[in-house]
Formats: structure tokens, C-alpha cells, sequence
């Protein structure tokens, strides 16, 4: 009598996809599966899932649970704690092995060395897998043997090592484990990841979560983005990014997918030796890669700067501008567009974040730790890695970081980037029929014009919040007390 097939969990974190997942591959490889996923984000304090982050997830598992099905296989789902639950499927469908892709934020790291010693101590066979970036944080290093702490070193060293992997395709079908047909599962609504807000309905207009959503995407920008994208990324007047950012994260598709396929755009041209706007997109790739490097090499930044004198530098406390800035009411119309979009969208263009990021930590000198937050609970594509990194590069305190000096004044930034005003006018509406001239700087219109165009600052729009030469004034001077003790 044949003995019945290897039984292996796979467990989905947030590598929420079939395609070119190298735990499934390996455990419908060895037989059948137990797909499992564990709701547990308690144990990813202090970080854990936002707002907008919760919302993406639960539309995730859906088109993930309706994936597997097709493959011919169900998704378990329990609650926490993770080890516990893992544990009880085991036993429950008869698996001898334990598989999954691995995460590299730091408590998440803790926590599955834990599991996996454990799983191991029970008898299980475990192993976890590179299923998040295209090369893992240990194996990239300086001839030192040293993390790095500069982008452009630690991009020469990845693009002259080999090309990643070629992905793998979806397996086609799932030998799904016998007890897998009347194993209980929870109904991913009893979750409670969808906020009780408005912009989630915002939110479902924008946004496919999902795998299939993902390739979408995908395709749209290899045939309508990628040409363009070395110029037209810094334009948020313009659909010039691939948006990618929340599918990568959550795992819906892999960044080997993403990057052999611009590469093939690209002629199949070696990532070393591609130019222009394909070479420009794989860096915003490479930048991923360094964020990961970075978390997981310096795990104490994501609640503290990475260079430690900027732990002496003189925040403000100013709840009253904070909040301005959260709600987009700032005074600034480039800022308050971004923010804006970010509360409609849950996501905004990455030009504008560098903008509001520096006015939160420059103009109103209040923490980056305020704006880390924010985005963390708003952000469809919070990661905690690139948010921390982005954060860290605005108030000048993390690796390789914009020179806290160098201060963006908001009104140039918007006659730049936004030179019609198309994109405020999207976003600070009540502003609309101001000229290009005019909507960057509206309490510096004439009256005349402002009455022609139905706006009455301090009622339609509010008056700037702060002075912005006084502000930077203020902001050299803070720096000036760190630069003093070091």
C-alpha cells in the first residue's frame, strides 16, 4: 500500500500570492499543502498594522483565498499567537513539515527564530525561504564585510553580482492535504481589518489588492510608464509610477516578477548595463533592497536615528501644526495636496512625500518619529523598512540622508514638480480656478484675483502657518545645536 504524501504548512505572511513563492513551490513540491495564515499582528508591536494596511490585507486574502481555491486547495485562517496556532494545524492535518518566506523587520525576525527552534523541537521539518527581495540583507555586504550605509556603493555591489533568479510560475495545481476539507478556518471578516471610515470606499475606486491586480499593474506601466520614467516619476501632475509599492509589500507579486520583467522591456539588457528609464526604475528597486539592508542591520531606527547625535537635536511641540499638516490644511497647496491624497488614496507620489516630509520635520521642526506614524497608519505601501528610511533621509539623521540643511522650500518644490497646478487643483479643489501662477502661493494673490476665482483665505483656504524663510531660519539654528555638541 502506498504511503500517503508529505503534508507541509505553508505559512502566508505578507507573501500573499502562487506565483514565483518559493515556500508553496517548495511544499507542493515535496506533496501536499496546508495553506495557513495567522492573524497575530500584536506581535509585531510596536509596529503593528495600520489603518490603510488592514484594509489592503483583508481584500488581499480574499482574491488569495479564491486563488487557491482555483489551484484546488483551501486557506486556513487562525488567530494568534502564531506558534500556538501553527502548532494546532499541525496537529490537526498531520504535516511534518513547516515552510514559509521570510520577513526581516526586526521583531518579526525575533519572533521566527523562535518559532522555527521550536517547530523543530516538536519533530517538524521547518524551513523558510527568500520569497521579499532579490537578494538578502546577510548577503550583501562592503570588502570589509560591513553593512552599507550609502546608496550608490551598495547599488554598484548589487547590480555586479549576478542577476537574480528568474521567477517561477504559479503551479498550475495543489494537492491539497485530506484534512484540510474539514479543518475549521475563520471567515476573514471576523478579522476586523476594514476601518469603519469614508476614504475606505475612496480607497476601493483606487485600488485592486491582489495578485491579479498586481500584474495589471504591472503591464500598464512596462506599456505606459517605463519609457517615460526617468523624467516623468517626479511629476505628480502625471501618472508617471508604476504604483507597485503596495503589491511588493503586501507580496502580491515578487520583485525577481518585476525586475526581469522591465529587464526584458528593456531588450534583456544585464541590469549593469541598462541606461535611461529602465537603469532609473530598477534603482527605485535596489532602493527597496537598501531600506531591508538597512532595518535589518540597524533595527534600533525604526524609534531612534541611526546617527546618534541627532537623538540631542531641539524638536518642537506643536500639536497645533501637526495636525494642520495631517488634515492638509497647511497653507502650503503642494503640501496640502499631498496630504490630501494620502487621507483619499492611501498613498501619495513619492516627489510630494520628500516635500511634506521635509515641512513636517523643517518647517514646523516637529519629529519625524509624528510623520513615520502617520504614514505607518495611512499608507496602503507602509513598510516599515522604506518608511523608516524615508523618514530617517528627510530629517537628515539616517543613511545617506538629505543634509538636514537642505530645506525644500514648498512653493518652489510645487512650481517645479506641479508647474500648471493640475495637481493641486485635483486635491485642494477650493483652489481650482486660480492661475498657474497664483495656486502655488495663493495669500500672495491680488485680491482681485482671488475674488474672481471665489477663494477668501483664512475662510476658503487657510493662511500659511508658518513663515517659510523664518521656519528655515529657525530649523539652521536647531541644527546648529547638534552640530555644537558633537
Amino acid at each position: 500500500m502506498a504511503s500517503a504524501a508529505p503534508v507541509t504548512i505553508v505559512w502566508f505572511r505578507r507573501d500573499l500570492r502562487i506565483d514565483d513563492n518559493p515556500a508553496l513551490a517548495a511544499a507542493a513540491g515535496r506533496g501536499a499543502v496546508v495553506p495557513v495564515f495567522v492573524h497575530a499582528p500584536e506581535e509585531e508591536a510596536p509596529w503593528e498594522p495600520g489603518a490603510a494596511s488592514r484594509w489592503w490585507l483583508h481584500h488581499s486574502l480574499e482574491r488569495l483565498t479564491a486563488a487557491l481555491a482555483k489551484a484546488g486547495t483551501s486557506l486556513v485562517i487562525r488567530r494568534g499567537p502564531s506558534l500556538a496556532a501553527l502548532r494546532t494545524v499541525a496537529k490537526e492535518s498531520g504535516a511534518t513539515h513547516v515552510v514559509w518566506n521570510r520577513c526581516y523587520e526586526p521583531v518579526v525576525v525575533a519572533r521566527d527564530t523562535a518559532i522555527k527552534q521550536a517547530l523543530a523541537a516538536d519533530g517538524l521539518g521547518v524551513e523558510s525561504f527568500n520569497g521579499g527581495l532579490l537578494y538578502e540583507p546577510v548577503h550583501v555586504a562592503t570588502k570589509e564585510g560591513k553593512p552599507y550605509q550609502v546608496f550608490t556603493p551598495f547599488w554598484r555591489s548589487l547590480v555586479a553580482r549576478d542577476e537574480p533568479a528568474e521567477p517561477t510560475d504559479a503551479p498550475k495545481k495543489l494537492r491539497p492535504a485530506p484534512a484540510v476539507v474539514g479543518m475549521k478556518s475563520l471567515a476573514i471578516d471576523s478579522l476586523e481589518l476594514r476601518p469603519e471610515l469614508g476614504w475606505a470606499a475612496t480607497m476601493a475606486k483606487t485600488w485592486e489588492p491582489g495578485e491579479a491586480g498586481a500584474r495589471k499593474r504591472l503591464v500598464s506601466f512596462l506599456d505606459q510608464g517605463l519609457a517615460g520614467y526617468g523624467t516623468e516619476r517626479d511629476r505628480p501632475d502625471h501618472d508617471g509610477t508604476s504604483s507597485l509599492s503596495p503589491h511588493l509589500h503586501f507580496g502580491e507579486i515578487s520583485p525577481r516578477r518585476v525586475w526581469h520583467a522591465v529587464r526584458q522591456r528593456a531588450g534583456g539588457t544585464p541590469a549593469a548595463k541598462l541606461t535611461g528609464s529602465p537603469e532609473v526604475y530598477l534603482r527605485e528597486l535596489g532602493w527597496r533592497e537598501f531600506a531591508s539592508h538597512l532595518l535589518y542591520h540597524f533595527p534600533h531606527t525604526t524609534d531612534a536615528p541611526l546617527r546618534s547625535d541627532y537623538a540631542r537635536f531641539p524638536w518642537a511641540d506643536d500639536p497645533v501644526g501637526l495636525a494642520a499638516w495631517q488634515r492638509g490644511r497647511t497653507g502650503f497647496p503642494i503640501v496640502d495636496a499631498g496630504m490630501r491624497q494620502l487621507w483619499a488614496t492611501g498613498w501619495m507620489h513619492n516627489r510630494v512625500r520628500m516635500i511634506v516630509a521635509s515641512f513636517l520635520v523643517k518647517d514646523l521642526r516637529v519629529t519625524w518619529l509624528e510623520g513615520a506614524r502617520w504614514f505607518w497608519d495611512t499608507l496602503v505601501d507602509a513598510d516599515l523598512a522604506a518608511n523608516t528610511l524615508g523618514w530617517q533621509w528627510a530629517a537628515g539623521c539616517g543613511a545617506d540622508a538629505a543634509p538636514y540643511f537642505r530645506v525644500f522650500n514648498p512653493t518652489t518644490q510645487g512650481t517645479k514638480f506641479d508647474p500648471d497646478g493640475t495637481y493641486v487643483r485635483r486635491w485642494v479643489p477650493e483652489l481650482a480656478k486660480l492661475s498657474s501662477r497664483d495656486i502655488h502661493e495663493p495669500s500672495q494673490a491680488a485680491p482681485l484675483l482671488l475674488r474672481e476665482a471665489g477663494v477668501a483665505i483664512g475662510r476658503d483656504y487657510p493662511e500659511p502657518i508658518v513663515d517659510h524663510a523664518e521656519a528655515r531660519k529657525r530649523a539652521l539654528e536647531a541644527l546648529a545645536h547638534v552640530t555644537r555638541s558633537r
